[in-house]
């Protein structure tokens, strides 16, 4: 997929099919590298009124993409073991978790659904 912001033709990716097909689908993180850092925003919110605490929540997203991070490196061909991988990106979430190599700043946004 392609945006145009100021005139140019942005970097996005694509929608999953199955968002397209549900009605009840909510894109729940936007995540941009822009001027030298890392820009998002979040849909917090989300499990409000459900009985699920949302930090456990997200903790449960964050989980699942990196599996799904995994595969995909597995099956670009980038990692060899998508096991391997997981383990190295779980890792490298933990140091930076520690040791953070970044401060998070700015405003978080959500959706306006």
């Amino acid at each position: 997929m392609r945006l145009m912001s100021r005139g140019s033709l942005m970097k996005s990716i694509s929608i999953p099919p199955a968002a397209l097909e549900d009605d009840a689908a909510v894109e729940m993180a936007r995540i941009w590298v822009a001027k030298r850092g890392l820009h998002c925003v979040l849909n917090v919110g989300t499990y409000r009124d459900s009985g699920i605490r949302e930090a456990t929540a997200w903790g449960v997203i964050l989980a699942d993409m990196a599996r799904h991070l995994s595969h995909a490196l597995r099956d670009n061909g980038l990692e060899a073991d998508s096991g391997r991988a997981l383990a190295e990106i779980q890792e490298a979430m933990t140091r930076e978790l520690d040791h953070p190599t970044s401060t998070a700043t700015g405003e978080f946004g959500s959706t306006t659904q």
